[in-house]
């Protein structure tokens, strides 16, 4: 498939520019191609806010024009923005992402909020986050609560480095140990366990958008043949712990809150299991409680 290439028109102001990029991104057939030409406009030039929209009638800088035009093409090719500058905010912070990490996504936001409401005032929990990526749940929980102790686990330790990076950044304290779900936590009892796992059946991900599908780490998202491998292979790990949690949260893909509902209710250590929707009323968390 022939690809287009983008090369930016000289002496052209940064209005003309922005204009320019969006048309070449959306007959690249990128979504959004404004929404994509601003960000990386604003991380090529170093702008933001009202910086940005000040300097629209100012011309574009010569010096900046590769950069520009480097990262244009990357986005027509398909390349998610986030990577291509390298940050996406969550929960009011900024994060470091790379290719190795999962694009933090807002939904997650409302699994972070579904913990602490269940968990309340009380204090000095252990928590552990499997499958961190970059370390948005951990550090997150760990900065709102910073009288509890916040574990995290991945198997990539690519992925690891990346959420190391974010917690010295942010100032979270969170523990990080490389190894598969539950196993780094042989023989802990944590009160809070929490995890947004890889949960794409294998047989859809040809299907999602290219930027998903080519871009994203594969590992983050194939959850197996009906996308709940990790959620039954977490359940069989249990047993590496000296107790279970006292709360459980897991975000899920559409349609498998009951089946993964019912995984909980199996595994009988929780009092209560609850159904949380996203803000397009998709019920994406299911948490397991016993207070």
């Amino acid at each position: 498939m022939e690809r287009h290439v983008f090369v930016s028109t000289p002496e052209r102001s940064i209005r003309e520019a922005f204009t320019e990029a969006s048309s070449f991104l959306e007959s690249c057939g990128v979504m959004e191609p404004q929404h994509n030409a601003k960000l990386l406009l604003e991380h090529v030039l170093g702008l933001t806010g009202t910086a940005y929209y000040m300097a629209l009638p100012d011309s574009f800088p010569a010096d900046r024009r590769d950069a520009w035009e480097a990262a244009v093409n990357q986005k027509g090719n398909g390349v998610p923005a986030q990577y291509i500058i390298g940050e996406q905010e969550f929960y009011g912070l900024t994060y470091e992402v790379t290719p190795a990490v999962l694009i933090p996504r807002p939904e997650t936001e409302l699994l972070i909020e579904a913990v602490l409401e269940q968990a309340g005032s009380a204090r000095g929990l252990t928590t552990l986050d499997i499958g961190t990526g970059s370390g948005v749940i951990a550090v997150t929980l760990a900065l709102k609560s910073q009288d509890w102790r916040v574990l995290a686990s991945d198997i990539s330790p690519e992925a690891l480095e990346v959420a190391r990076r974010n917690a010295k950044r942010l100032g979270a304290n969170v523990e990080f140990r490389l190894g598969n779900l539950l196993e780094p936590f042989t023989g802990l009892a944590p009160d809070i366990i929490v995890s947004n796992p890889p949960y794409i059946p294998a047989e859809d991900i040809e299907g999602l958008q290219p930027e998903v599908r080519d871009h994203e780490p594969r590992t983050a998202l194939d959850g197996g043949a009906d996308g709940l491998n990790p959620y039954r292979i977490m359940m069989e790990q249990l047993s590496l712990l000296a107790a279970p949690p006292r709360i459980i949260a897991f975000e899920l893909g559409m349609g498998q809150a009951d089946a993964v509902a019912d995984l909980l209710r199996s595994a009988g250590h929780w009092e209560r299991i609850i159904t949380v929707p996203d803000l397009a009323g998709i019920d994406r968390h299911v948490l397991g409680i016993s207070l």
